[in-house]
């Protein structure tokens, strides 16, 4: 089932080496932030023994980050529709850079919410999935879309098989302070996108408004739209669940190995592997998207997701293990990033998709706060993580159910503007 065609012309006129540039700059914005931010976790453990605030303390402000991650989006989103991708983007990575670099200086809890939470999550979010995906889908035509938006989502994961390995060497080379502020350092070279990706979603939907005598609707009246359509709202329940997955591995995956008896090496390759693995992940899925039911291929994600850690918690944890299941783990990571975008785009088109995936983004980092906190909270109290894993699996199913009811059609055609008299 293809991706909705929008009345504007431009994108599909995008000469090849302009589509491939438009691609490879949000594929390395996307690769610079989200690898910095999903290699994160391989400092807690650092940062605990050099502040002795705690592991619950310090996860707290990893949580914080997911959720303020998701809460620019919607906002960023926005701005990005309006006023250009461009400017969104270079504050962005400049924010990241920032907060990542002055990490190692924070001692507090409130310290390190604000340089973790507030300026690198905050930056990642503004140059993040709802401003790229929204950018991409506006300046590639509309056939390619769903490929176009797993290269996008293949980035995010190619940084982070990148940048978990390098902050591995760095940290033994110079120090965990010095290797988490290189790695602010490196995020900006995403800096060039913000001149490849400039431009706005609005223009264009105003000028094909023009053409067909449509009334676009505004951003308020985009959202009512949204939030009263109940496939959008089973949409975001669902990617919500996914927010708890992705946050839990990427925040406590290294400790869970640890925890298991295992040298930490191992849960530095296991974040690089779920990395490399759901570059497969995201590029098969951006295939599949216009060929089967976005609402099924979710389903299955989900699906698969459950079945493997329920398989993982009975396996004997050793190195091999772990890697496998981090395999499976990145191939359904952030694989649901095409076919939620998608459902987005189809739905709503690319008027206001920035926005409105921003808001579908919100709904995966509540989540996504929900799998970091309780990650640290449950292993403080306990010594073990097999409650959340226990969470985790019963999430999946849910998730898994609640795709199927999604309608996969475009909204009724927007009411003619009135005659002028």
């Amino acid at each position: 089932m293809a991706i909705e065609t929008l009345p504007n012309k431009p994108p599909s006129a995008t000469p090849s080496i302009a589509l491939w540039l438009v691609l490879l700059a949000a594929a390395g914005t996307f690769a610079m932030t989200m690898g910095t931010r999903q290699t994160m976790g391989l400092f807690l453990s650092a940062l605990n023994t050099s502040t002795a605030l705690g592991i619950g303390s310090i996860s707290l402000a990893f949580a914080f980050g997911q959720l303020w991650w998701g809460l620019t989006q919607p906002f960023a989103g926005a701005v990005a529709d309006r006023i250009g991708t461009g400017r969104v983007i270079l504050l962005g990575v400049l924010l990241v850079a920032l907060g990542t670099f002055i990490t190692p200086y924070m001692t507090s809890t409130a310290g390190l919410i604000f340089a973790i939470g507030v300026l690198a999550a905050g930056g990642a979010g503004m140059a993040g999935p709802s401003v790229l995906m929204a950018a991409t889908a506006r300046l590639v035509p509309a056939h390619k879309r769903g490929l176009a938006s797993g290269i996008v989502n293949a980035g995010g994961s190619f940084g982070q098989f990148v940048m978990a390995p390098i902050a591995i060497s760095l940290t033994a080379a110079v120090g965990w302070a010095n290797a988490m502020q290189w790695l602010g350092v490196l995020v900006l070279l995403a800096l060039p996108a913000v001149w490849v990706l400039k431009g706005n979603s609005n223009a264009l939907a105003a000028q094909a408004a023009a053409a067909s005598g449509q009334k676009a609707l505004t951003a308020r009246e985009a959202i009512a739209q949204a939030l009263a359509t109940p496939s959008y709202r089973y949409l975001a329940v669902g990617f919500l669940v996914c927010g708890f997955h992705v946050a839990f591995l990427a925040t406590h995956l290294p400790g869970v190995i640890a925890a298991c008896g295992l040298a930490p090496e191992v849960g530095g390759w296991a974040l690089a592997v779920i990395g490399l693995f759901n570059i497969v992940g995201s590029l098969a899925m951006g295939w599949a998207v216009g060929r089967w039911r976005m609402k099924s291929l979710l389903s299955l994600l989900y699906a698969v997701r459950g079945l493997a850690v329920l398989i993982f918690l009975f396996a004997p944890k050793t190195p091999a293990v772990v890697l496998i299941f981090a395999a499976v783990m990145g191939i359904t990571f952030l694989s649901t990033v095409p076919p939620t975008a998608g459902l987005v785009a189809k739905m709503f088109g690319t008027a206001n998709m920035a926005m409105l995936f921003g808001i579908v983004m919100l709904s995966h980092q509540i989540g996504g706060f929900l799998g970091a906190y309780l990650g640290g909270s449950v292993f403080q109290a306990t010594g073990s993580y097999d409650w959340v894993w226990y969470i985790d699996i019963a999430l999946a199913a849910g998730a898994a159910l609640v795709n199927l009811p999604i309608r996969e059609s475009p909204l009724p055609p927007r009411r003619a503007a009135p005659a002028a008299a």
